[in-house]
């Protein structure tokens, strides 16, 4: 059996039983933990992420293949969680560019949106780290490249690109020295390969059990349609580009025959324009934001390639010169339903437990999203949130390494001033937040804001979920860990010791102040001891004690 063109309906069935693979597969992948803390999330948040892109396939017509495609990349882009969710979601999003118009595909054009998928992915990620999803997913597309070559049925190259991607996966130890200390391959690499096994069941016409599709509807998805981003604004002696320029065109077929359109070459052009700039664009639509001195030429070079839809421009050192005269009183807003003031400024934050969202409102953020080391905000919980903060600039603050990218995401996709400050820690959250001033301009509380996170060390103490060892420490099941940023420095049965040996690994003659958030495990009367044992220790060291009922951390604890 031969299958040489995959046509929009097959196409979209291979990415329906991809998700029900990796769903039925989630637990087991999320048991692929490199360190021994309960953050085994990474097949949550795939499948959180793919469910999201199905269910916006389900919802659509199936009979273009390229269709099928952006509908999957558009919900992916809205679903994505973690850093494994947003790598995904890149990887078939360069996948759905490279097949765009394409009513079906062969080896050759599903060899090319392998590999473009790569490429979009590698370019998302700072510093991409060889051992991952990343060294997977490019093994294995570069794999299908060689193998379309020579042969032009489908399901042979998709039988080339799992064997390939399986290899791959098991060579991944041997690229990141943790997963070789631990004995695991790298999970989100385990999640691409089942995926993919999905895909080839469906050439193969084989069948997986349907899981139940749950993600965001469509007229949250919609949201996403043209991918917009602003950038901050800057103070008003030192705006060199006075004004504030949105522009969306429709395009038209005739203007970009005349006119070949390159996003590329069209966005190097307007940048000689002004600053701020971003230009997307899909099949129907082209979007530009910028600020610019002359927004009339920037309207002028838009025209060529169509008709405008929606034209857009605020005098910035206006609006600077009115905001800096009103008196902001953001940083004492609660957390508020969807009809929230207007405020100028919103800080939004992430953070698992009643005690640590009330301690985050008591010091300014105006929304709380739920969520942390288990359970991973998405980028569409991030959207949702900026939209109901009422305010036009935005600071997130993740809390989590993992939650990072999705918070980024988001901010690429609204239409406001969002900055991310890449807090990866409850405590780096709350020194973040202490830094910021609302009477200041976005750009200034970005820098002082990021600034803030290298003044405090974050320790956490919470339990292992199996028997492994870790740089040369012996771990058991259940027993407690005391982690110092990522390093395990303590562990032991008694909650309480495991506590101070972290505090005594943290505490230096430069230490001021120690916070100790309270998980929901311990008591009070247990907080309070460890808090004497600290004024006792140390007597020039000022100690906090805070409820924070977080699930999963016994104790937050953060010294600066």
């Amino acid at each position: 059996m031969t299958i040489k063109i995959i046509e929009g309906e097959k196409f979209a069935q291979m990415l329906i039983e991809g998700a029900n693979n990796l769903s039925n597969n989630a637990k087991s992948i999320d048991a692929l933990n490199v360190f021994p803390v309960p953050d085994g999330d990474t097949g949550t948040n795939m499948n959180l992420t793919i469910t999201s892109g199905v269910k916006e396939v389900k919802a659509q017509s199936k009979t273009h293949t390229g269709q099928v495609a952006g509908y999957f990349a558009k919900g992916l882009l809205m679903g994505a969680r973690g850093n494994s969710g947003v790598i995904l979601s890149q990887l078939f999003r360069g996948f759905s560019k490279s097949v765009e118009g394409k009513e079906s595909i062969g080896s050759k054009d599903l060899s090319k949106a392998f590999a473009y998928g790569v490429d979009m992915a590698y370019k998302a990620v700072m510093k991409p780290v060889e051992g991952t999803i990343l060294t997977v997913a490019k093994d294995s597309a570069n794999k299908a490249v060689e193998f379309a070559k020579k042969n032009d049925d489908t399901i042979a190259l998709m039988e080339a690109v799992v064997t390939e991607a399986k290899a791959s996966l098991e060579r991944t130890p041997d690229l990141l020295p943790v997963l070789k200390e631990v004995g695991v391959v790298d999970s989100g690499g385990q999640g691409l390969v089942t995926i993919y096994e999905g895909f080839l069941a469906v050439l193969k016409g084989e069948k997986i059990a349907e899981t139940e599709v749950q993600g965001p509807s469509m007229d949250e998805l919609v949201k996403v349609e043209h991918h917009q981003s602003a950038q901050s604004h800057m103070s008003t002696e030192d705006i060199e580009f006075g004004y504030c320029t949105e522009v969306m065109v429709k395009f038209e077929e005739e203007k970009v025959e005349e006119n070949p359109y390159s996003e590329t070459d069209f966005r190097e052009e307007l940048s000689e324009h002004g600053d701020s700039l971003l230009v997307v664009s899909d099949e129907d639509l082209l979007k530009i934001h910028i600020h610019a001195e002359y927004p009339g030429n920037v309207i002028s070079a838009a025209q060529r390639y169509g008709s405008l839809v929606n034209v857009k421009i605020e005098n910035m050192r206006e609006q600077h010169t009115s905001i800096l005269q009103q008196e902001s009183h953001s940083a004492a807003a609660p957390s508020v339903p969807a009809k929230a003031e207007k405020t100028e400024y919103a800080v939004i934050t992430v953070a698992m437990g009643e005690g640590i969202s009330q301690l985050f409102k008591s010091l300014g953020a105006k929304r709380v999203i739920e969520g942390g080391q288990t359970m991973n905000p998405s980028t569409e919980d991030f959207v949702k949130a900026i939209e109901e903060s009422n305010s036009e600039k935005i600071v997130l603050l993740p809390n989590n390494g993992n939650i990072i990218m999705a918070a980024e995401q988001a901010a690429s996709v609204s239409d406001k001033d969002v900055v991310v400050v890449p807090s990866k820690s409850v405590p780096q959250g709350l020194a973040a937040l202490l830094a910021f001033n609302p009477a200041a301009d976005l750009k200034d509380n970005e820098e002082e804001m990021k600034e803030a996170l290298s003044t405090v060390k974050t320790g956490e103490v919470t339990y292992a979920v199996r028997d492994t060892s870790i740089s040369g420490v012996e771990i058991k099941k259940g027993d407690f860990m005391g982690i110092v940023e990522k390093d395990i420095v303590s562990t032991d049965s008694d909650v309480q010791g495991v506590a101070k040996e972290l505090l005594s690994k943290m505490v230096d003659e430069d230490s001021e102040i120690i916070t100790i958030i309270r998980g929901e495990d311990r008591t009070e009367e247990e907080a309070d001891e460890l808090a004497s044992y600290l004024e006792e220790q140390y007597k020039d060291v000022e100690v906090e004690v805070h409820e924070g009922n977080q699930p999963l951390y016994s104790y937050i604890i953060s010294v600066e």
